[in-house]
């Protein structure tokens, strides 16, 4: 009966996410929009923990409610300041964010010492797994810091209640979720026992999945609070904006009435053929050429007359992907005023967007980097290996990029040098007596050492699952997964031979081998560059994948002068 709560309620979670995606505009929140990708996560892992066989199944599972745990409260506080309008500094912001990882950072220390459990086990009560846990200090910290961020925001309420600018009855519905989840997390299974409901339970998934709701609800009413947003649809929906659509070959697809009214000339125009006409050469398809060679040129102004024109030039979708180039054209001379006020709010708003993205991607980037040298303190080597992996990496790029083998997007290389550090994530879950062991392996510890490529790959899935960015969830999977894969397959832990590796995976390979073998270690000293290099050669074809061995030979001239200087 439990199992199916938590199912349901991890089941419900993803349908609300669902349906907050597909209701989805341009000005909700960021933080409601983490609060929906985080909620799933959460419900999900608590479902696991229930479900697990093992203390260390379990253990695992609790860590990752410890994500839903530790952001959701952030993000939940951080969504009731900005939608109750109480700016905080960002420097604030960051120190919020610092603090909530490193409570974070404090929960995966579960099971490895005492600070966070004293002492921790596994029992099986109605059909279900419950850990039997004794707090301690660190988790007095947690308690601390979900405490503080609930007082922090029932301030923001009370200050936005006094200032009356947001509407009273949307700063009940903000203040609500916050107030269940603090209810649920510290006294949620006192209450399911008194009422003899679901033993052992427990209530946070349901808040939860109730906060949601809610969060629907405040999605759908935030809009007619959003000065920006709703003028610019009201503009839209008035059937004063005049819209021209070509294909990527600059072929006519149609226009409206307002359009045909400022450019006649499209009267004569021939659905699916190119321009034609003079004029339209000099206007139209000028800007489209301007927009195809630098998309920061979207927006001209166009005068005729005594009236002057804004034309918007974006892409055109089906949906799914971009088919073409869209014109949106308004009459910009008598609400000129207005126009610059509310461009004034879009500029603000996109800004402040951008920010708040670009400062919650460089956090993930800094927890991925900070949890890859983490692993790296418990290693053998001499330090910076993760580090120097992906100066290699990236200099075997810029290579691979000049030759004509392989096809590299932008995208690939930026994401392949952003997930070399985490190619050694999986040693976090080998033991430290073998990891550290300053001689050579046993065959015995040697077969658990390879154990470290497959649990790198399961922790990187499970970091990245809720990441919008499936080409680097992919690759980063891939890179910690397969990067000990011989060409000839006698790699580990699949076997895998030739093409069947990925690509990063080969070229990691190679990075991978080098740094290991021009590095001092605890158990040998660095090796000259020619031995290396000797050792990589003799490895192409065999070891490596011999359409990289020009590349490699291009990069080494870099690489040496990298190791000299670093020396």
């Amino acid at each position: 009966m439990v199992t199916a709560y938590y199912a349901a309620a991890f089941v419900l979670s993803v349908i609300l996410m669902l349906v907050y995606v597909f209701l989805y505009r341009r000005h909700n929140d960021i933080h409601i929009s983490m609060v929906f990708l985080l909620v799933p996560v959460s419900n999900l892992a608590q479902l696991l923990l229930s479900q697990s066989e093992s203390l260390e199944a379990a253990l695992i599972a609790n860590k990752i409610v410890y994500i839903g745990g530790c952001y959701l409260i952030l993000m939940i506080t951080l969504a009731v300041f900005s939608l109750c309008e109480v700016r905080i500094n960002r420097y604030i912001i960051l120190l919020l964010y610092v603090i909530t990882t490193a409570v974070f950072f404090c929960t995966l220390q579960i099971g490895r010492n005492e600070l966070y459990y004293t002492n921790v086990s596994m029992v099986r009560e109605n059909g279900i797994t419950v850990l039997v846990k004794e707090y301690g200090i660190l988790h007095t910290c947690y308690y601390v810091m979900v405490a503080v961020y609930f007082l922090l925001g029932m301030v923001a309420v009370v200050y936005s209640c006094m200032r009356k600018q947001v509407s009273n009855r949307f700063i009940i519905f903000l203040a609500l979720p916050e107030v269940l989840s603090v209810i649920s997390f510290f006294a949620g299974r006192t209450l399911l026992k008194a009422f003899d409901f679901f033993p052992n339970a427990e209530l946070i998934p349901l808040t939860y999945d109730l906060a949601l709701v809610v969060y629907l609800f405040i999605s759908r009413k935030l809009v007619l609070y959003n000065l920006p947003g709703m003028a610019i649809e009201t503009v839209v929906q008035n059937g004063n904006t005049g819209f021209i659509s070509f294909d990527f070959k600059f072929r006519y697809l149609g226009s409206n009435e307002t359009a045909k009214n400022l450019f006649p000339q499209l009267n004569d125009m021939t659905v699916d053929k190119p321009i034609t006409s003079d004029s339209l050469n000099e206007t139209l398809l000028k800007w489209l050429e301007d927009f195809r060679n630098d998309s920061s040129c979207n927006n001209v102004f166009y005068k005729k007359e005594d009236k002057i024109y804004l034309v918007e030039i974006s892409f055109l979708s089906d949906g799914r992907r971009e088919r073409g180039y869209q014109m949106y054209i308004t009459d910009d001379t008598q609400d000129q005023q207005y126009i610059a006020l509310l461009d004034k709010f879009n500029t603000e708003l996109k800004s402040e967007v951008e920010q708040k993205t670009a400062h919650i991607v460089e956090m993930h980037d800094n927890l991925i980097l900070s949890m890859a040298m983490m692993v790296e303190s418990r290693d053998n080597s001499t330090g910076g290996h993760i580090r120097r992996t992906s100066a290699c990496v990236r200099m075997l790029l810029n290579e691979i990029k000049r030759g004509s083998d392989f096809e590299l997007s932008e995208s690939f290389c930026k994401n392949l040098i952003k997930a070399a550090p985490m190619h050694d994530l999986g040693k976090i879950a080998v033991d430290d007596a073998i990891l550290r062991k300053p001689g050579h392996f046993t065959d015995e510890e040697y077969a658990v050492m390879k154990t470290h490529a497959a649990e790198g790959a399961k922790i990187v899935h499970d970091i990245l699952k809720g990441t919008d960015n499936d080409e680097f969830h992919i690759l980063a999977e891939n890179v910690a997964h397969y990067h000990h894969e011989r060409w000839d397959g006698s790699g580990y832990p699949d076997g895998l031979k030739g093409e069947q590796i990925p690509l990063e995976a080969r070229i990691m390979a190679i990075a991978d081998v080098y740094d290991a073998l021009v590095s001092k270690r605890a158990y040998k000293e660095k090796m000259s560059f020619e031995k290396a290099d000797r050792i990589i050669m003799e490895g192409m074809g065999s070891h490596f994948d011999k359409r990289l061995e020009p590349y490699y030979a291009a990069a080494r001239p870099m690489l040496e002068q990298y190791y000299s200087s670093i020396d």
